[in-house]
């Protein structure tokens, strides 16, 4: 938002009362930038259904211009698993059941339940969740009206049938939209629809008809009556309850309206009014076919509405009653007032609670008095239990804060109806979800919403939902051990109100986006023509059944052929292994090619680019790495490890060649070998919180160059190195085995990704594809330096044989050759491998994480892919990370160019998107 300061500085001479006194105005043409810093985090709506699986339980929060879909853990934490923004902002959203109707072909969206919103951009979104984009895609939209918040257009308020038939649309006033679904091959989402009142009545003297059976008013709260699918019927019109307020009236009416669907006609049915308090909400009672409970103030009305024409009232209940000693009891845990969180931040935008904010304003004239007249009670906010085999049972908040339980059965001997004391006492809820596993979810107007767990008759304080608005005054101040600022907020009101720490994250600036013709991208790398270039050359993009390699610049451009890439496979692994030298590794060979001037100005200046290829015999191979002088791969079924190396025949002609081959006891998930042996630390990142400092010194038996790191199935961590004259060795290995506070055994833990990092100590990083991230480092008394480091050897170097290696590898070949080298010790021989120790755990998400250095150099910061993009900080003790303010993403590689030296591209919904850093 750019607000010019001449408009400012002419507002506040209006305000001046001297025009004498105030300042010269400032120079025109001079604008304000406004640029928002943080993500609203207030939650307006909520639903939950089974959108990623037609098993999964999840949890929908509508947060004004986002939407981020959570689940909550046996432990009753809440844990988010995407967020996105949407166009406009959300009034209403609820899940749609799947149902027998939905006939689609889309393998995507089959079994799944549907999400549907509507925002003032004036569209009906029907979004379903895609597991493979990490995020909603919408499967059908329809126009409502024009963008805006108009009265009389409709897309204020949402209602779907309990079947998932039916959806209703309403209007602030006067009007409402009926939409029928059936999805199936070769049509849309939407079966029929109708509005009321047509295009044609609204300006016609036609439509002027009684007003008790107009829709005429405002319309505060609808919802749909089911009907008995057991009762024999030739076509199923769908019954609409609405709470309308009609100008003028003192108090607000129960309408049943009816769609009949043959005769595209919508009429009222009936009108309920009854003489007492205001009514303001209606709500059906599931899989009770014909009953609903209309909320009033000071009481709550159970309907019973199976006949449309006839509606009656069969309970009564006043909420005007106080349990005894119910001011006695408080069953909001103090301690839990105070959300812990520890020093690597797992809240990373707004920290845990310091100071609650309690004291009451004393000359506030407004507060309870036992003297004043205690005012009348009413529901505002309600959650069904989702079980759907019991009876109906419904939780409830009352706005002095009082949760209760309603039960409803019907039997035999006619219709009973229980309600419970009061289960817990906190703030009044605007929106409360009962979710699978005895957890709701509540949330609070201004303050944090949290997690309670029904136990033993009561709901239990389980966890926090943060919710930092609204801030109503904060300072920024430096933390020194960290050397950031910090921002301290006071937030929310009393009594929850609290002072929060703010910590800034990682903003991106959006350079290109391409349209979303990249589908089903396997990887991404960027590529060097020389080891010394400080650019990339090339973007090498890996699909199912495609390989594409693009040059890097302004604008990608395609020189697959000039490179020599097999364009028709999927590139597992690629990279440089010398100067001039691509190695591409794919299902069947490993290929190396020259590429030729067309591609880069460094290549050769032939027609065609020159290749060779190594191919294994018979077996396929499954991961690879590339790095300077060596080439490793693995196959599955049979597991083996070849560790290959080039050499030059005559001038431009190079071959790969195997310099040893061992058969594994576990099959490898991921390899990486280390490129750079950085000098001294230098900042990465552009939030780096170390200065610059020397080199540690590397543990035994770490040669960067010609050690690498690998995951397992076992599962386990393993550093191995190709020592001269004993050929391969297993330097450290560390064992994941990780379980809950259960003691359960946490699955998942196989490593999806591995890297070796150098920063102030030596460790190992692992991505686990549960989604967790580990630290490796080695024991404090390991650190035995190393003689001699040597520089990477000429590539024309020949090897000799090799003894049997350790840890579950076995040798069957051996072949070596003379190179310069160092020497262990007996001392350091007798202490490999060494058991490496897990320092630090940390959940970041639940999809698989791959780690993406910012660099070659060993100690470059890295993003760490999940749900959503993390930066993680290596100079950090234990594990520090800072979310990426940017769309949750499948892919990430660094991009170096003249034009943007400091580029991340991201694969996001099928585009390629180049962020600035």
């Amino acid at each position: 938002m750019a607000v010019s300061e001449e408009v400012c500085s002419t507002a506040k001479s209006r305000s001046s009362p001297s025009s004498s006194s105030a300042p010269a105005p400032p120079p025109r043409n001079i604008h304000y930038l406004a640029k928002c810093v943080l993500k609203g985090s207030v939650v307006l709506q909520v639903a939950h259904g089974h959108l990623r699986s037609p098993t999964s339980n999840d949890v929908v929060f509508g947060k004004e211009t986002s939407i981020e879909l959570v689940i909550i853990g046996e432990d009753g934490i809440v844990q988010s698993v995407c967020e996105q923004a949407v166009f406009g902002t959300i009034k209403d959203l609820a899940v749609v059941p799947w149902n027998d109707k939905f006939n689609a072909q889309n393998s995507q969206v089959m079994g799944k339940d549907l999400l549907v919103v509507i925002s003032d951009s004036g569209k009906l979104s029907f979004l379903a969740f895609c597991n493979e984009m990490h995020r909603f895609f919408p499967v059908a939209q329809v126009h409502l009206s024009n963008p805006g918040n108009s009265r009389h257009q409709l897309g204020r308020m949402l209602a779907v049938d309990s079947s998932g038939c039916f959806i209703a649309v309403s209007a602030y006033e006067d009007r409402l939209g009926l939409f029928s679904l059936s999805m199936s091959s070769g049509s849309d989402i939407i079966d029929k629809k109708i509005c009321y009142p047509s295009e044609s009545e609204v300006d016609t003297s036609a439509s002027r008809i009684a007003q008790k059976n107009r829709i005429s008013g405002t319309i505060w709260s609808m919802c749909f009556i089911s009907t008995d699918p057991r009762q024999p019927s030739k076509e199923h019109n769908p019954i609409l309850a609405i709470i309308l307020n009609r100008r003028g009236a003192l108090l607000n009416e129960l309408l049943l309206v009816g769609w009949n669907i043959r005769e595209h006609a919508i009429s009222v049915l009936s009108c309920f009014f009854e003489a007492g308090p205001l009514a303001h909400s209606v709500v059906e009672v599931p899989r009770s076919y014909g009953f609903a409970f209309v909320f009033r103030i000071g009481d709550a009305l159970l309907m019973d509405l199976r006949d449309p024409h006839n509606p009656s009232c069969v309970y009564r209940t006043s909420l005007n009653f106080l349990p005894p000693a119910l001011e006695e009891q408080n069953f909001v845990d103090e301690s839990c007032r105070v959300h812990d969180v520890d020093d690597e931040g797992l809240f990373n935008v707004a920290a845990c609670a310091l100071l609650e904010l309690r004291d009451y304003d004393p000359m506030c004239i407004d507060s309870d008095s036992g003297n004043a007249k205690e005012p009348s009670k009413h529901v505002c906010s309600w959650s069904w239990e989702p079980e759907t085999d019991k009876i109906p049972k419904m939780v409830f908040c009352v706005d002095t804060g009082e949760f209760f339980m309603i039960e409803i059965a019907f039997g035999s001997d006619g219709l009973k109806v229980h309600l419970s004391e009061c289960l817990y006492k906190g703030p009044p809820c605007k929106a409360i979800l009962w979710v699978e596993g005895r957890f709701l979810s509540a949330f609070v107007e201004m303050g944090d919403g949290m997690v309670l767990k029904e136990e033993n008759g009561r709901l239990v304080y389980t966890s926090p939902i943060q919710n930092i608005a609204p801030i109503l005054d904060m300072s920024v101040v430096d933390y020194h051990d960290e050397k950031r600022d910090q921002m301290f907020a006071c937030c929310g009101v009393a009594p929850e109100g609290s002072l929060r720490i703010i910590r800034s994250g990682i903003s991106l600036e959006k350079l290109l986006r391409t349209a979303p013709i990249y589908q089903g991208i396997t990887g991404t790398w960027t590529v060097r023509m020389k080891v010394s270039d400080p650019y990339h050359s090339f973007l090498v993009l890996s699909f199912v059944e495609e390989t594409r390699v693009l040059r890097v610049g302004l604008n990608f451009t395609d020189v697959t052929d000039s490179v020599g890439f097999r364009p028709d496979v999927c590139t597992l692994a690629c990279g440089l292994v010398a100067d001039g030298l691509l190695v591409q590794i794919h299902q069947n060979a490993v290929r190396l090619c020259i590429p030729t001037m067309v591609a880069h100005s460094g290549g050769i200046p032939l027609s065609y680019p020159v290749c060779t290829s190594w191919f294994p015999e018979h077996v396929s191979i499954s991961l690879g790495a590339v790095a300077h002088n060596m080439i490793i791969v693995s196959t599955s079924n049979p597991c083996f490890l070849f560790i290959l190396g080039v050499r030059s025949l005559s001038v431009s002609h190079y071959e790969i060649y195997e310099m040893q081959h061992m058969r594994l006891q576990s099959e490898l998930s991921c390899i990486s070998i280390p490129q750079k042996h950085p000098e001294r630390r230098k900042s990465s990142s552009p939030i780096s919180l170390v200065s610059n400092s020397s080199v540690p010194t590397l543990p035994a038996g770490v040669i960067i160059g010609y050690t690498f790191v690998i995951g397992t199935h076992r599962p386990s961590v393993e550093v191995l190195s190709f020592v001269p004259k004993e050929g391969l060795r297993v330097l450290a290995s560390g064992s994941i085995v990780l379980t809950n506070t259960m003691g359960t055994a946490i699955s998942g833990c196989i490593p999806q990704d591995v890297r070796l990092v150098l920063a102030d100590q030596f460790y190992v990083l692992a991505g686990l594809r549960n989604g967790m991230l580990l630290r490796f480092e080695w024991p404090p008394d390991s650190n035995i330096p190393s003689s001699v480091v040597p520089i990477h050897s000429p590539i024309s170097a020949t090897f000799r044989s090799t003894e049997n290696i350790r840890s579950g590898i076995a040798a069957t070949s051996s072949f070596g050759s003379e190179m310069s080298a160092f020497n262990l010790t007996e001392e350091s021989k007798d202490e490999l491998p060494i058991n490496l120790q897990l320092i630090a755990t940390r959940h970041i998400g639940i999809t698989p994480v791959f780690l993406v250095p910012l660099s070659d150099s060993l100690d470059a910061d890295m993003i760490a892919l999940s749900d959503r993009p993390w930066l993680l900080q290596t100079a950090r003790h234990s594990l520090a990370y800072t979310s990426i303010s940017f769309q949750p993403s499948t892919h990430a590689t660094p991009v170096c160019s003249v034009e943007c030296p400091k580029g991340i591209l991201f694969v996001a919904e099928n585009s390629l998107n180049l962020i600035f850093w």
